[in-house]
């Protein structure tokens, strides 16, 4: 019998968001905009049926969880932001409704606003039946270690409902400082998928543990694509700072009990192999980073395929270990 395979970091985008992004940028100046708003996938991203599921059996991905694609509504006004979470979760419930083995969801957040935020993820997975959420690395200025998002990961504990971070474009000021000088559309791809994004949210998941997030909610589960954005492959060098910090343990060990890491559409055995020997099968899961990552026929079953893993390593990474995560979730 074949495993089934879940995709964790699958993108969508409803009509509502995309004109409230338009409202708030007209231009499409932001990096990321024009392609999610006004490219050739911006059809995939808007596509809840027939055209998602065909993409996903080419691809060989038996279920996918579902979420608002980055920046979500993190960089729109929080009244606003607030309204849009609802509907734009009702919309993914509906979706996934009608497609009950295929796809799955993680909720839309509106983290300007972390008090209604955690309420609508208590009611998206608790009336929804959605499997957590995502977040995108930072939200109106402010990094996602601030205590201002902590009603969150509250909520999140509480319900034992992992939280996927995201990577989103970094801050005006560090992408003008680093990220400029070369003309586009090199100047956007280094500060977005090539760089960027995922410095950025490997810092940021890095600032939640030196901030104590992870010793304050210690049953937290956040989730980190892109084979743990960049910091994983630094803890041994990161640890020059576990005795200058408070912490209550190594910062390393909180890669192997809070942190869970996915491919995020990068298909590399090399990665795969150091994310086995650093944080353990167990804490790997995978995911296509679809439509952005343009995956080729039967590419997602054929990179677990021929990886050079035994046949429960496969196994957990395919299905064993989402499906326990989901299994623990408070309803």
């Amino acid at each position: 019998m074949p495993m089934n395979l879940y995709a964790l970091e699958e993108h969508f985008v409803t009509a509502d968001v995309v004109a409230a992004w338009r409202r708030r940028d007209p231009h499409l100046a932001e990096p990321m905009m024009k392609w999610a708003v006004d490219s050739d996938i911006t059809p995939a991203l808007l596509d809840m049926d027939a055209g998602r599921v065909a993409a996903m059996d080419d691809a060989g991905i038996d279920t996918a969880v579902l979420s608002l694609t980055t920046p979500g509504l993190q960089n729109l006004d929080a009244a606003e932001a607030v309204a849009l979470q609802v509907s734009t979760n009702d919309a993914l419930a509906d979706a996934v409704r009608r497609h009950p083995e295929r796809f799955q969801g993680f909720a839309a957040l509106a983290t300007s606003a972390p008090s209604a935020a955690a309420d609508e993820l208590r009611r998206a997975v608790t009336e929804l039946g959605l499997n957590g959420t995502l977040v995108n690395a930072n939200s109106g200025g402010r990094a996602l270690d601030a205590p201002y998002f902590w009603d969150i990961y509250e909520a999140a504990e509480d319900l034992r409902a992992p939280v996927y971070l995201h990577p989103s474009v970094p801050f005006p000021a560090v992408t003008a400082a680093y990220y400029r000088g070369f003309g586009e559309p090199v100047d956007s791809m280094l500060a977005t998928g090539a760089f960027g994004w995922h410095y950025d949210a490997g810092l940021t998941v890095l600032r939640m543990i030196v901030a104590g997030v992870f010793d304050r909610f210690p049953a937290l589960q956040v989730i980190l694509g892109h084979w743990g954005e960049v910091v994983l492959f630094y803890l041994d060098r990161i640890a020059a700072m576990d005795p200058l910090t408070t912490l209550r343990r190594p910062i390393a060990e909180y890669f192997r009990s809070n942190i869970r890491i996915t491919p995020g559409g990068i298909s590399s055995h090399t990665y795969l192999r150091w994310s086995l020997e650093t944080v353990g099968a167990d804490r790997i899961m995978y995911a296509s980073d679809h439509p952005f990552n343009r995956e080729r026929a039967g590419s997602a079953r054929r990179f677990l395929d021929e990886a050079p893993i035994d046949g429960a390593t496969r196994e957990r990474i395919a299905f064993r270990n989402w499906e326990e995560l989901v299994a623990g979730i408070r309803r």
